[in-house]
């Protein structure tokens, strides 16, 4: 295990949600799983405790901790796609079961917890050497709810 670890705080569905995000991403497994070893006051024994996790090669602990600290936008997973089936075949799947849009690439998984997808594309449009280019793209990008890469690119390429 690394000696830093991100560590998120779940609302007693830490199993659910990191088996559904593992399932998403390729390189992405639950490495380990502590179960706690007698009844507390948050839960029976038994129960998930503590959970560590991959996705996409970078590893994650999480912890059962109750509804106390909601997730929040103050952090959230990026997922850097390479084309539009991409973006689209993610985007579905986060939202898939109660999620919520947001916008610029942004939504909130069934589990409250915040992606952004972003086609690596966006990400060339906003550093063009041209500025009024970038200009165009990143306008387009503000008005979005899920990222269009043909759009974005007709947006930057509009004189």
């Amino acid at each position: 295990m690394p000696k830093v670890t991100p560590t998120l705080w779940f609302n007693y569905n830490a199993e659910e949600a990191v088996g559904f995000w593992t399932s998403l991403l390729p390189d992405s497994r639950i490495d380990d799983i502590i179960r706690a070893p007698s009844d507390n006051p948050s839960m029976e024994k038994g129960a998930v405790l503590a959970i560590t996790f991959t996705i996409a090669g970078q590893t994650y602990n999480g912890i059962n901790g109750g509804p106390q600290f909601p997730f929040s936008e103050v952090l959230s997973f990026a997922i850097t796609c390479d084309d539009q089936a991409e973006v689209d075949r993610y985007w579905d799947a986060l939202l898939a079961g109660g999620g919520q849009p947001s916008q610029c690439g942004w939504l909130k998984d069934r589990f409250g917890f915040s992606w952004q997808v972003v086609p690596r594309r966006l990400y060339d449009l906003m550093r063009d050497p041209d500025p009024a280019r970038a200009e165009r793209a990143s306008l387009a990008m503000l008005k979005m709810v899920k990222l269009d890469i043909a759009a974005l690119e007709a947006a930057a390429d509009a004189a």
